[in-house]
């Protein structure tokens, strides 16, 4: 075996290997625009290929920059699969360049204490956050501090910001259509936490919907999409023995919809006979399982792709006023 197989490639051994300069083969790496992009391309494929890393201590010290992209992320998703498809688009948005992610898990009773982490150790170049609300103080903080930053979900503050969002007003609105169509005039929705911000867009369809469909509906108020599933599965099981119980349910989330149609299943309820459910992100498992479900798609992994460029179009200089998009609802076709 060469004595040298094991030592990790260097700068001076990628010159060697392209036969580049040292100096070019940097500046290829940080995507300078000084080199060609063909040559930044080759020194890109010749590292990737001999696995080069750069030393993050050195380019830190260099350039005060750390290559890093903090996801600031709750990891409980509901068995939605949000938390492994977000990562995997960012990462599919950050392949070939010089960033690498980091996610940072934190507990939904203190989501400002990672932020302040990042902010205080300057350790990343770059933020990405979710779950936003009206007043959000994590967006305060990151824009008072100078750190770019990006929100999955909008905010209602005088502040500028990236962000990538799913118009969850369309997604109730149209959630009403389908059920209007299936005959169904009395309906039950399963909202998102009354904290986020969604939760105002998701009402503000569904209140819509209702006036224009001629349709009657209520709030579940007791639970959202963060409650335990025992608590679903009661209120399920609460909406089938009201007098008049819900012909229509509409859930914002799968695992949501799992647990509430067993508890109408228990109060002698059956899916797609006594009521139809339209429900949001519903995975392979939960159509499965439940096959008269209806779903609308919210992709988390394309969300996951567009914040992992806006991130690096911020860090580029981009304004936050241009880096704004919010994704309409499609719909779930059956096979």
């Amino acid at each position: 075996m060469d004595e040298n197989s094991d030592k990790r490639p260097t700068l001076r051994s990628l010159a060697e290997i392209t036969g580049l300069g040292i100096s070019t083969v940097s500046q290829a790496l940080r995507d300078s625009p000084e080199i060609a992009l063909e040559t930044r391309k080759r020194v890109r494929l010749a590292a990737q290929q001999a696995g080069y890393r750069p030393n993050r201590a050195g380019v830190r010290l260099r350039t005060g920059k750390s290559n890093v992209i903090a996801l600031v992320l709750n990891p409980q998703d509901g068995g939605s699969g949000f938390f492994s498809n977000i990562i995997y688009g960012i990462s599919d948005a950050l392949s070939g360049t010089a960033y690498h992610l980091v996610v940072t898990p934190y507990s939904l009773s203190d989501s400002m204490e990672p932020v302040r982490y990042i902010v205080e150790t300057n350790s990343a170049d770059g933020v990405i956050i979710s779950r936003t609300q009206q007043i959000d103080q994590r967006v305060s903080y990151l824009a008072e501090n100078g750190i770019h930053f990006v929100t999955h979900g909008r905010t209602d503050m005088n502040i500028e910001h990236a962000y990538y969002d799913y118009d969850n007003e369309t997604f109730a609105y149209d959630a009403l259509r389908r059920l209007k169509a299936k005959g169904r005039n009395n309906v039950a929705l399963m909202s998102p936490p009354p904290s986020l911000n969604y939760y105002l867009h998701t009402i503000k369809g569904f209140d819509r919907g209702l006036v224009n469909f001629g349709m009657n509906g209520f709030l579940v108020g007791a639970t959202s999409s963060d409650s335990h599933d025992d608590e679903l599965m009661e209120a399920g099981f609460e909406m089938s023995q009201r007098k008049i119980p819900p012909n229509g349910i509409i859930c914002a989330s799968a695992s949501m919809a799992l647990a509430v149609n067993a508890g109408l299943a228990k109060g002698g309820l059956k899916l797609g006979k006594d009521f139809d459910m339209v429900v949001k992100s519903v995975n392979p498992l939960v159509h499965l399982l439940l096959p008269d479900i209806i779903g609308i798609d919210e992709d988390y992994r394309k969300a996951g792709f567009e914040l992992g460029k806006m991130i690096m179009a911020r860090i580029a200089g981009a304004n936050a006023i241009d880096l704004q998009i919010i994704e309409k609802p499609q719909a779930i076709e059956k096979d």
